[in-house]
């Protein structure tokens, strides 16, 4: 019998025990606070939502603390896990003037991709997210894997399980398609400009 699994931390699709195809959630969060400090460099003060029910979240935080320092960066880390929290975590952004956010990899953050598009722009967050369809949802910007590529992949080693193939023969694949999108749309609501640099990175942009 082949299985695919998912696990909640976003970060591994696999099939049978010790083989898969892996794909990176976590730790593209470094990348992404970069990405979204670059689009507002002047702002000090910054933000990362963590779902502390996800296993990847000490090492979400601990990796993107160390890109923060060195873009000197104070970030604030907010632990939600639920729908009342992600709205008491945007007040409290308001609250406390935090001009950026950075969302981490997370399936309950995906599911909830209406509120945090809605809520980012009331209180008016330049936020960057770790799927693009957030972004379709109206978030401004995300970085994260291709999943339609893992997907992809992982139909593969189905087909080849199914074809006689061994698991423990298949070695684990690494999935190295990641994708950047920009909705200009969300942009131009948040009066903000996106930089030429980064339009040029975009994979997608959405008008």
């Amino acid at each position: 019998m082949v299985s695919t699994r998912f696990n909640s931390g976003w970060s591994r699709v696999s099939i049978s025990l010790g083989t898969g195809v892996n794909f990176l959630g976590a730790e593209l969060g470094e990348k992404a606070l970069g990405l979204i400090h670059e689009l507002v460099p002047n702002v000090t003060v910054g933000a990362t939502f963590v779902n502390p029910k996800n296993p990847n979240a000490d090492a979400v935080t601990r990796n993107v603390q160390e890109t923060a320092r060195s873009l000197g960066l104070q970030l604030h880390f907010f632990n939600v896990s639920t729908a009342p929290e992600i709205d008491t975590a945007f007040a409290s952004l308001a609250e406390q003037q935090i001009g950026m956010l950075s969302v981490s990899a997370d399936p309950y953050f995906l599911a909830r991709r209406d509120q945090f598009a809605a809520l980012a722009a009331r209180y008016a967050v330049p936020a960057i997210y770790f799927a693009r369809e957030v972004v379709i949802s109206g978030g401004l910007m995300s970085y994260g894997t291709d999943i339609s590529d893992a997907y992809r992949r992982a139909g593969i080693y189905a087909g080849k399980i199914l074809k006689g193939a061994k698991p423990a023969d298949l070695p684990v694949e690494q999935s190295t398609r990641f994708e950047f999108v920009i909705n200009l749309k969300t942009a131009k609501t948040l009066r903000l400009t996106i930089p030429a640099r980064l339009l040029a990175l975009a994979d997608e942009v959405i008008e």
